[in-house]
Formats: structure tokens, sequence, C-alpha cells
């Protein structure tokens, strides 16, 4: 009976080994590479194995990964299909990570969930404490024109509370006809980061300009938005300068009711204040007071 139970172990032990043998070897080093989930709101870490250390081989493995997502991962890169890499540099503990002109044509929100991505993947690399991106020959530079600089994990933190909290929704924007003198709705689906007010995401996909062919631009490209704010069913939005200098061939009204009336499908807002330099006083184009509250207006919408 002893020996039966023996020849038992002994029996599975040898199977136990050869499952083994069978069985792959991960890597000696685990990395998280971070994708983009199939909705493209929120980051999506997938554990990678390797057993290579030197650092510049790591940094193409990583990369290589990074732009192309394994078939059985239910995840999308981070990188639009149309940017192409170009190459990298390391400069002390500082990765430069240079990418085509197609880096800055992402949408703003793929793109900080990209720079998120990169940092959160690169930085892992022993050696590598922060990450410098490059579009074309040029650094990458915010909404306002700002160079972003630098970025590790720490001041990516700083700039965005949570890199995940994205949200998808549908705005109806007002845009204008070839002739300037009508606006016409563009419903446009939008991914926007919860921490940032839908009234200033209204206002930044309206700088941004029309998608839908056959609709024109109603605010120059170049403007910029000081700060908004919403009370008591009231939009206070102020702009800079280029507000008043906007040289779209347009009718005066036009601007002003694209801002307003597509603020006003919110529910929350029935009406709109616009200041320039935090000051309500002067006229836009010399016709239009500044220093009223705007409400939704209804004949400067064709087809209505």
């Amino acid at each position: 009976m002893r020996q039966t139970a023996i020849r038992v172990f002994l029996l599975a032990m040898l199977m136990l080994v050869g499952c083994q043998k069978n069985q792959p070897r991960r890597g000696e080093y685990l990395y998280q590479i971070y994708y983009l989930n199939p909705a493209n709101t929120r980051l999506a870490a997938q554990d990678y194995y390797t057993d290579t250390a030197d650092r510049e081989q790591l940094i193409d493995e990583l990369m290589a990964h990074f732009m192309k997502v394994p078939a059985d991962v239910d995840s999308q890169s981070a990188l639009s299909d149309r940017v192409v890499f170009r190459g990298y540099n390391q400069e002390d503990m500082v990765l430069f990570l240079y990418f085509d002109n197609n880096y800055t044509s992402m949408k703003s929100d793929r793109e900080i969930l990209c720079r998120a991505a990169l940092v959160k993947t690169f930085t892992q690399i022993p050696g590598i404490d922060h990450i410098s991106i490059y579009s074309g020959d040029q650094p990458l530079v915010d909404s306002n024109g700002t160079p972003v600089g630098m970025l590790s994990t720490a001041d990516f933190a700083e700039s965005i509370s949570d890199v995940n909290a994205f949200e998808r929704t549908e705005l109806t924007l007002y845009f204008t006809d070839e002739a300037g003198e009508q606006l016409y709705a563009e419903k446009r689906e939008v991914v926007y980061n919860t921490n940032t007010s839908m009234e200033r995401v209204i206002l930044e996909e309206l700088i941004s300009g029309p998608e839908e062919e056959g609709l024109y631009p109603t605010l120059d490209k170049n403007m910029k938005i000081l700060s908004v704010s919403a009370n008591e069913n009231v939009c206070y939005v102020n702009f800079d300068a280029a507000f008043l200098s906007n040289s779209l061939e347009v009718k005066e009204y036009i601007p002003i009711y694209s801002i307003v009336n597509s603020l006003s499908e919110l529910t929350s807002v029935n009406r709109v204040q616009i200041s320039v330099n935090g000051s309500k006083d002067g006229a836009f184009r010399d016709a239009i007071p500044l220093n009223t509250l705007f409400e939704r207006n209804l004949d400067y919408i064709g087809g209505e």
C-alpha cells in the first residue's frame, strides 16, 4: 500500500514537471504598457514581461508594443494611427520622444490621455524620470500655446486630478453658412474631462470650428478663453482681446449668438455675459454693446 502511494506521488511529480517545462517562461522584469479602452475615455494598463535590461533596447521594445496593441487585448493605442514615431534621445534623466506633425492633430482629449500614457509607460524604466514630447521639430504646446515642457507622473497628476475622469456627451453647436448670415446647428459627440466645465468645453469646440461640410467658423481660432463660470443660470465668459479683432467675413451678430445659442443649449444656462480682458465696456464691431446679458435668439438660426 505504501509503495503504491509512493509510485502515485512520483508519477504526479513527473507529470507536474512535464507541464511546467511546456509552460512559457515569463520575463524577469514586469512593466505596464498603457493603452486606451475601446471608448477612448480611459487608460488601460497591460502587464508586459521582458528579459531586456539594456535601457536603449527597452525603450525600443516598449515603444513598439505601445504603438501596436496585441490582438488579444481589448484596447487601442493611445496614439492615432496617423502619428509616426521618429525616434528618441535621452539626456540625463529626460527621455525626448519625437513624433511627426500628426501628433498635434489628435483631438485634445485623446492627446491628454496619450501624454499620460507615454509618461506612465516610459518613466517606469530605471534612469528615466521625465519625458519631453516633440511634434515635428517643435516642443509640444498646450491649447494656449504654452510649452508643455518636461513631464513626470507627479507633474501630470498636478495638471489633471484624475486622468481617467472622461465622459462622452453630445453637444449642439452653432456655426454659420458661407454667407455668414445665419446659424446652423451641428450635433457633435465629444469626450471631455469631467474636471472641465461643460461651458468651457462648448466654447473650446466652437473655437476649434465646424466639422460638418457646408458649415463655416464663427470665432477666430487664435482667441483665448481667459475664464468661464456659471451662476444662477447666467454664464460669464471672459475672452482675450483677439475676440474683438475677429476678422471672419460674417455679420456682427453671428459670433455673439454662435456663443449664446450654443451655451443656451445647456439647461443650466439662460443668459450669457461676455467680457474682454475682464471688461464689459465697448461694443463688438462697434455694433453690439457687451454690457448686457444676451439671451438665446432663434431669429438667426437658419431653417427655424
